[in-house]
C-alpha cells in the first residue's frame, strides 16, 4: 500500500466520521420538522371550528343589536309621543286653568279689599311710614323698615 492509498483511506474514514456526526443533527432536524408539521395541522384543525363559532357569535350579536335598535327606536317614539301629549294637555288645560285661577285671585283680592274698608274713610288714607332701625348689635345702622300704622 502506498502513501496515496493510505491518505485516501484516512480521508474516507474522516469523511465517514464527519458524516456520522452530521447525521444525528439532521435526524433531529427531520423530527423537529415533522413535529412542526403536526402542530400546524392540529392548529389548523382547531382554528377552523373557532372561526366558525366566532362567525356564529358575530351573527348573534348583530341580531341582538338589531333588537336593541328596535327597542331604542320604540322608546324614542314613545318619549316623543308623551312630550306631544304633555304639550297638548298644557295648551288645552293649562292656559284656561291659569286664567281661571287668576280670575279667582282677582275676585278674592277685590272682596278682601272691599270687606276690609267697611265704610271707614280713614282707612283709605293709610300711608306706609319709614323708620330707621335701632342701633342693635345685630342690625345694620343704615337699615330702613316699612311699617303701616
Amino acid at each position: 500500500m502506498g502513501v496515496g492509498e493510505i491518505a485516501g483511506l484516512i480521508a474516507a474514514i474522516a469523511f465517514a466520521v464527519l458524516a456520522g456526526f452530521l447525521i444525528y443533527p439532521l435526524i433531529r432536524l427531520g423530527r423537529l420538522l415533522d413535529q412542526i408539521s403536526d402542530t400546524v395541522k392540529q392548529t389548523g384543525d382547531h382554528v377552523m371550528p373557532t372561526i366558525d363559532e366566532t362567525a356564529t357569535t358575530v351573527k348573534q350579536v348583530n341580531g341582538t343589536l338589531a333588537d336593541v335598535n328596535r327597542i331604542s327606536s320604540a322608546a324614542s317614539t314613545t318619549a316623543n309621543n308623551v312630550g306631544a301629549l304633555t304639550d297638548l294637555y298644557a295648551s288645552m288645560l293649562g292656559k284656561p286653568i291659569i286664567k281661571l285661577a287668576s280670575a279667582f285671585y282677582a275676585i278674592r283680592t277685590t272682596a278682601t279689599s272691599f270687606m276690609s274698608r267697611k265704610g271707614h274713610a280713614s282707612s283709605a288714607a293709610k300711608q306706609p311710614t319709614f323708620s330707621t332701625a335701632s342701633a342693635d348689635a345685630d342690625a345694620p345702622a343704615a337699615a330702613t323698615h316699612v311699617t303701616e300704622e
